[in-house]
């Protein structure tokens, strides 16, 4: 079984993004390919205007100002919360893409290895292959190169991963 949404990715490193921020912007970058998905055509956001308005450090963003100004950028009619790996399923399944939150400094995981260390990526599908589940993110770009597709192991990463989702609240 897979489920992948066609979501547009993007790249930190932008000529668009502020230099100062392409190091630690994926998690406006995130913000900004949900809010894009979700609503095409609709969000007045850039990734620079979601650094300083997610509230974004050099260190990168933390997920309660992910929360709290995705919250506030959204309004009332729209769910922002932290949510399990069987909730984040189904948003994929309900065609919404998921934030997805690598941090093995916070979880206390220092000294295993996974995907990535402490990095924000659109969740926007996941495989099931032998029993195994996969998921398919959008990784945000790199030096001189776009956001890219790929495939990683959900249980190579669970123990460092917080996926948030972001509906509107008539479809929950």
């Amino acid at each position: 079984m897979k489920i992948q949404l066609p979501v547009t990715g993007f790249s930190q490193y932008d000529h668009t993004v502020n230099v100062n921020y392409q190091a630690s912007a994926c998690g406006p970058v995130t913000a900004y390919v949900v809010l894009n998905y979700l609503l095409p055509n609709a969000c007045p956001y850039k990734p620079n205007d979601l650094y300083k308005t997610l509230g974004t450090t050099r260190i990168g963003l933390f997920t309660y100002r992910f929360l709290r100004n995705m919250r506030k950028i959204l309004g009332p009619n729209w769910k922002v919360e932290k949510c399990t790996q069987h909730t984040a399923l189904s948003e994929l399944q309900n065609g919404r893409p998921v934030a997805l939150k690598f941090d093995k400094y916070f979880s206390f995981q220092w000294n295993k290895k996974f995907t990535f260390s402490y990095h924000w990526v659109p969740l926007i599908g996941y495989e099931l292959e032998n029993g195994e589940l996969f998921l398919i993110i959008h990784d945000n770009g790199w030096r001189n190169r776009a956001s890219k597709i790929r495939k990683i192991s959900y249980a190579e990463n669970s123990a460092i991963l917080t996926f948030v989702q972001v509906a509107p609240k008539s479809h929950l």
